[in-house]
């Protein structure tokens, strides 16, 4: 079976920086995205900053990285117009696909890059953005980050990340829970009028790990008509690991299936974002996985976590 692939998360853009994509050797170049049947990719703006304590007078402003950011993200899509083209809506990914191409969707990871500013939000969709996480690893001016400590883990929005959800809403820019507390993702699951997701993230039942979702959060996301993309990160599969298996990936799908119902997966592998060695090299690789999956699941789930889970959500938080 020849699947069609949307991935909800890479960190290629800003990962290699200035780095052509000629010259890139990474997980995701629009070649290895063609040879591993991707349908739709979603590049992250991510926005890599200082720990708040460690921030120095002299750093880039956050907002400042994201115009950076941005700009290595359009100059690509100029380069490689004749594989990649962008995508706003799902007819537009329709389209490309009937005319060959590849759709780039762009995504933020890191709302710091709002700068307690609600505006920035509108220019960023103005700008191409459809997708945004509330946050990283860090606490900053919408909540509280995933970690270890309970009290901590049950911290919930702040009001500037409520008018951001009620905001991002109204525009139609997906909701992404990855990195956030505990007590964040209920805040979304209560707040929230449209589908959001967790774009990159695992099943805490399988692995012990902060960053990974409990059953009641993966039932919650569910529940709001949202997806869950399975990050391939091999620390987020199987505790303490050091390799990315596939069976490990395998494993977290049938699990979220199970607890969360076959339309809230997808994938968020995270390429170039994550540093486990990988039982399939790059993006050209997928179609192993899928093989893979092909043992578990029917042909109808299949096209519905590959690509058909991710694109009813895109409809119905972007409105075509």
């Amino acid at each position: 079976m020849n699947m069609r692939f949307i991935d909800l998360h890479c960190d290629t853009m800003t990962r290699k920086g200035d780095v052509p994509f000629a010259d890139w050797t990474g997980h995701v170049t629009p070649d290895k995205l063609r040879r591993g049947g991707a349908l739709a990719q979603c590049f992250a703006l991510f926005i890599l900053t200082r720990e708040p304590e460690l921030r120095k007078p002299d750093d880039m402003p956050p907002h400042a990285i994201f115009e950076r950011c941005f700009e290595i993200y359009r100059r690509e899509l100029g380069i490689h117009s004749q594989t990649l083209s962008s995508a706003l809506s799902v007819a537009d990914i329709t389209a490309n696909a009937r005319r060959g191409y590849i759709s780039s969707i762009l995504t933020v990871e890191d709302a710091v890059a709002l700068e307690g500013n609600l505006e920035y939000l509108d220019d960023w969709f103005a700008k191409g953005v459809r997708m945004a996480t509330l946050l990283w690893n860090y606490e900053n001016e919408l909540g509280f980050p995933h970690s270890r400590e309970a009290a901590r883990m049950g911290l919930g929005l702040k009001p500037f990340g409520k008018d951001v959800v009620r905001r991002m809403n109204e525009l139609g820019i997906i909701i992404d829970v990855s990195h956030l507390s505990d007590g964040g993702v209920r805040d979304v699951a209560e707040l929230s009028r449209k589908p959001f997701v967790a774009s990159h993230s695992c099943a805490r039942a399988l692995c012990d790990h902060s960053r990974c979702l409990s059953d009641d959060l993966l039932r919650l996301i569910g529940e709001s008509g949202g997806v869950i993309g399975v990050n391939f990160f091999g620390i987020f599969l199987r505790r303490d690991s050091e390799v990315t298996l596939i069976e490990d990936i395998v494993r977290h799908v049938l699990h979220i299936r199970d607890k969360a119902g076959i339309g809230a997966l997808a994938f968020g592998s995270d390429f170039d974002g994550i540093s486990s060695r990988l039982e399939f090299d790059d993006y050209s690789g997928m179609p192993l996985l899928a093989a893979a999956l092909e043992r578990y699941l029917t042909p109808r789930e299949m096209d519905m976590i590959c690509s058909g889970n991710a694109l009813r959500v895109m409809r119905e938080v972007w409105g075509a």
